[in-house]
């Protein structure tokens, strides 16, 4: 999973996806797509998408409901397979319908 495939997801489900990077910052792409290291003040000395590589559990956050019971539900936390298998439907749907138009 690259960080291509989180910016998408992200813009596609409405979500925010929060990671901590192995070295320990905390990575928020949000519903826009846009990476977000809110820790960081200055130019980082680590590329974004190699520190990727070695996160295996996400958090999705759900855009917060009026609803106030339902507070605590705008929180999933997923491994990083289950995050790719989120992701994976919309391109397998697309190469289906390619195949089908055939």
């Amino acid at each position: 999973m690259k960080l291509s495939d989180l910016r998408k997801l992200s813009v596609r489900k409405n979500v925010r996806i929060h990671f901590r990077l192995p070295n320990g910052m905390e990575c928020v792409v949000n519903e826009h797509g846009v990476a977000q290291l809110p820790s960081l003040h200055s130019v980082p000395d680590f590329r974004l998408e190699e520190q990727l590589s070695g996160v295996a559990e996400f958090t999705l956050e759900t855009p917060a409901t009026t609803d106030k019971r339902k507070k605590g539900e705008n929180f999933q936390t997923v491994t990083r397979e289950q995050l790719a298998a989120l992701a994976s439907p919309a391109g397998g749907a697309g190469a289906a319908a390619e195949e089908h138009d055939e």
